[in-house]
């Protein structure tokens, strides 16, 4: 219909259409579920995949997908979105105002390695199920691009663990996954292949790292990669919220980046007068 309303709808009311949410006086259905079913049966992930999907997950994908959700929630205050979220709950803000100061830092650098990674695990999916090409040769391929164009392998390698800690956990739950029927292994195999071949003639491994590993769940689990963003930020908001009340409790009036004692060290000109002017 190219966002043109049908002519026997009513224009105002199609403005802002949904198959999600059925609201009205005394009535509200999620996707067609009465909200009393659900708060009695449905849990939070069983409702997260609902409201994305359409359908309530079997309860084994439910379970994988919580898991992921549960692995990302927290990574400390040296995490730039929690560090902020704490900065900005000193300054008098509200609790919406802090946890929105935080998630507003998880972007293409801070937060967003999720969704790359999905993307490439879809892409080289995609490119193996329309040539056939073997998958080392396609995985070797595809890390010599990154490569030639000096960009990171998104989702590998971790700045602070020398091994993720969720990393092997994220793993075993896929593996059982796959071998209980619940999830295709496909994604899984080219993740692990990605992060032989990078580890292959280092000193140095180079494991997965929480996006990595979250990203191969998602992406198992048939979400698209932008949706591996937004899980991740509804993920990573628990901890900004705990942290940000944690702050708060604290009642110490405007943090700054750096204790008071110590100052940013200043590069630039050195002190000098003002020239006289006429």
């Amino acid at each position: 219909m190219n966002g043109i309303p049908h002519a026997a709808a009513n224009p105002v009311t199609e403005w802002w259409t949904t198959a999600i949410s059925d609201i009205s006086p005394g009535i509200i259905r999620l996707r067609g579920y009465p909200i009393q079913q659900l708060i009695r049966h449905a849990s939070f992930a069983d409702t997260v995949w609902l409201l994305l999907r359409g359908e309530l997950p079997d309860p084994r994908q439910s379970a994988l997908l919580e898991r992921a959700l549960v692995a990302a929630v927290d990574h400390g205050p040296q995490a730039p979105s929690i560090a902020a979220a704490r900065m900005a709950a000193t300054c008098g803000v509200g609790l919406n105002s802090a946890m929105a100061t935080g998630t507003g830092l998880l972007g293409d650098v801070h937060g967003g390695a999720g969704q790359q990674c999905m993307q490439l695990l879809t892409d080289i999916r995609d490119h193996l199920r329309a040539t056939g090409a073997p998958l080392t040769d396609t995985v070797a391929e595809t890390l010599a691009e990154i490569r030639a164009a000096g960009r990171y392998v998104p989702g590998f390698g971790h700045r602070f663990h020398p091994r993720d800690p969720r990393r092997d956990p994220l793993m075993q739950a896929l593996t059982d996954g796959v071998n209980n029927g619940v999830v295709d292994g496909t994604v899984q195999q080219i993740g692990m292949e990605i992060e032989r071949q990078l580890t292959a003639g280092r000193s140095r491994p180079v494991p997965m790292n929480i996006d990595g590993a979250t990203a191969i769940i998602y992406s198992s689990l048939g979400f698209a990669p932008e949706l591996g963003r937004g899980l991740f930020v509804l993920s990573r908001s628990v901890g900004i919220l705990a942290h940000a009340w944690e702050e708060k409790e604290d009642g110490r009036r405007i943090k700054g980046p750096i204790p008071p004692p110590l100052l940013p060290a200043y590069h630039g000109t050195t002190e000098r007068s003002m020239p006289t002017r006429r």
